[in-house]
């Protein structure tokens, strides 16, 4: 039987060096501090509203008070989705 043929293997060619990504990372130092005061801001607004009997924060408002209050705590958690 014919001996077969043996094949010459290429030598070691390394995998080209990958380039790294630049990853832009945006300071968002900002958000923590922003949504602790919305959220502060809103449950005070609303603790100020049921302590003075309505008569504060605004009085004009009537029980809209309640509904500015909980827009400041939404907005906080809006604010909350920018944190990374």
């Amino acid at each position: 039987m014919p001996k077969s043929r043996i094949r010459k293997k290429a030598d070691y060619t390394p995998p080209p060096a990958r380039q790294t990504a630049n990853i832009k990372l945006t300071n968002r130092g900002w958000v923590a501090p922003v949504m602790l005061a919305m959220f502060l801001i809103g449950l005070a607004w609303i603790v100020v509203f049921y302590v003075t009997d309505g008569s504060l924060p605004v009085d004009a408002l009537d029980n809209w008070n309640i509904v500015v209050g909980f827009g400041f705590i939404a907005a906080g958690f809006g604010v909350s989705t920018q944190w990374k």
